[in-house]
C-alpha cells in the first residue's frame, strides 16, 4: 500500500486549498493508498538562511518534516496563487526539507517520488498562473510531477459548508488527481 503524504501550501485556516487537497487525499485513499494529511501551521519554521543552517543545523521541525517526507511515496500538493507565484511559506518549506544531512544523498525526501498539483483561487483562472511555477521546482528537485494539474477558479463559491465540491465532475477530476500519485506510487514501489 503506497503511503501519499498530501498538504496545502496555504497557512489559512479555512483555505479553500485545505479544503482541495481533501478531495484529491480521499481519491487516492479510495485507490487504496494510505494518506497523511499535513497542516504546514503545525510546523512553523524560520525563513531560510544558509548561515543559521550552518551554525545551528537543521531546525527541529524541518527534521520532523523531512523525516515525514521520507516516509511516503507520493505528494498532493494544493497551493494558492500569490501575484502569480506560489506562497513563500511553501517555498521555505522545500527549501529545508531539501537539505541534506549528514550521510543522506541530495534530495532523498523528494527524488523520484510522484507528485499532483493543483490549485483553488477565487478568481477566474483558478491560480493556472502559478501551478507551472511549482511544477518547475519541483520537477528540478527531481520529483516525478504527474500531468492533469487541475485549477480550481471560483473556489469562494465551489465549496458546501462541509467543505466538499458543489460539482461531482470537478470533484471526480481532483480525485483522479490523488488517485493517479497512488497508482504511480504502487508501480515505482
Amino acid at each position: 500500500m503506497p503511503k501519499i503524504l498530501a498538504f496545502a501550501g496555504s497557512l489559512r485556516r479555512n483555505s479553500w486549498n485545505k479544503k482541495l487537497i481533501k478531495v484529491a487525499a480521499q481519491g487516492a485513499r479510495e485507490a487504496g493508498a494510505e494518506v497523511t494529511l499535513l497542516d504546514m501551521k503545525d510546523y512553523p519554521l524560520p525563513v531560510y538562511d544558509g548561515d543559521d543552517e550552518k551554525a545551528d543545523g537543521l531546525p527541529e521541525n524541518a527534521k520532523k518534516l523531512k523525516e515525514l517526507f521520507k516516509a511516503h511515496d507520493g505528494l498532493l500538493i494544493s497551493s494558492p496563487e500569490y501575484n502569480s507565484g506560489y506562497p513563500g511559506g511553501l517555498k521555505n518549506l522545500i527549501d529545508w526539507v531539501s537539505r541534506p544531512g549528514e550521510g543522506e544523498k541530495p534530495l532523498e525526501a523528494f527524488r523520484g517520488k510522484p507528485v499532483a498539483i493543483m490549485a483553488a483561487s477565487p478568481g477566474a483562472r483558478g491560480g493556472m498562473r502559478m501551478l507551472p511555477h511549482l511544477r518547475d521546482l519541483l520537477a528540478n528537485i527531481q520529483m516525478l510531477v504527474l500531468p492533469g494539474m487541475y485549477g480550481l477558479a471560483g473556489a469562494a463559491e465551489a465549496f458546501d459548508e462541509k467543505g466538499n465540491l458543489k460539482d461531482e465532475k470537478v470533484a471526480g477530476i481532483v480525485k483522479g488527481l490523488g488517485k493517479s500519485v497512488a497508482d504511480m506510487a504502487a508501480r515505482l514501489a
